[in-house]
């Protein structure tokens, strides 16, 4: 695994406002993640974990402090440039799919392929090349209204896979599905890690946390634990 860390975020601050409240989601975040790393972001509901979830992916800024990716300052750029970032260095995974119902899991992963000027054919080519990865060569011409939760999840980290990301951001990937195909997903993340994905994922769910390398434990928009050795200690203890 190379140690450069990917991702930086030194002293992340968002604050929002309104004229009678202001609400601290997040408050003086600071960790990176090296390439190649499996992490969880863990914490309950209203910790802050989703607010970091969108400052990770371009979605939002912070209110002070920095968050770099790939040694980019990313909250110095421009509107424009955050969508470039979002859709050649990121790849989304979120609970919800946000896949179109009605078009086949080849067209839903083509698309973003096709935003980004990318000629039919080889749309095609990559499109099939990452369903088969993911277990649905089989499944290629279905809908997604006709796939399970699991299988359109699946649907979901192919088209996040296409444009080659540098980061695969999964947001409570496991929230809409059935613990068996939980698992299922979550053994395909592992795999995919293994092959040299950075993958990060946000989760208030311990079995679920449970599969990454390393767990950020996240309450009140402050980071309270990096257990950055948890599957060592994991395979020490049974080995006990």
């Amino acid at each position: 695994m190379n140690n450069k860390p990917i991702i930086q975020t030194k002293h992340l601050c968002k604050i929002y406002k309104t004229d009678v409240v202001e609400t601290i989601a997040l408050s003086d975040v600071s960790f990176q993640i090296n390439r190649g790393e499996f992490v969880a972001i863990m914490g309950p509901s209203g910790s802050g974990k989703s607010t970091l979830m969108h400052i990770l992916g371009a979605l939002d800024l912070p209110t002070s402090g920095e968050y770099l990716l790939d040694g980019e300052i990313v909250n110095k750029l421009k509107d424009e440039e955050l969508a470039d970032i979002r859709n050649k260095k990121i790849g989304f995974v979120f609970q919800a799919y946000n896949l179109l119902p009605r078009t086949t899991a080849m067209k839903n992963v083509m698309l973003p392929m096709r935003y980004a000027g990318v000629v039919y054919e080889e749309r095609q080519e990559k499109a099939r090349k990452f369903l088969e990865l993911v277990g649905l060569g089989d499944r290629l011409e279905h809908t997604s209204n006709q796939l399970s939760g699991g299988q359109q999840q699946r649907v979901a980290i192919a088209r996040a896979l296409v444009m080659n990301p540098t980061i695969l951001l999964a947001d409570e990937p496991t929230g809409n599905i059935a613990s068996v195909q939980a698992e299922e997903v979550m053994s395909l993340f592992q795999k995919l890690n293994e092959e040299g994905h950075t993958v990060v994922m946000i989760t208030h769910e311990q079995d679920i946390a449970a599969h990454a390398k390393r767990i950020i434990h996240v309450k009140d928009g402050t980071i309270i634990g990096d257990d950055i050795n948890h599957k060592q200690k994991k395979v020490i203890a049974s080995k006990k």
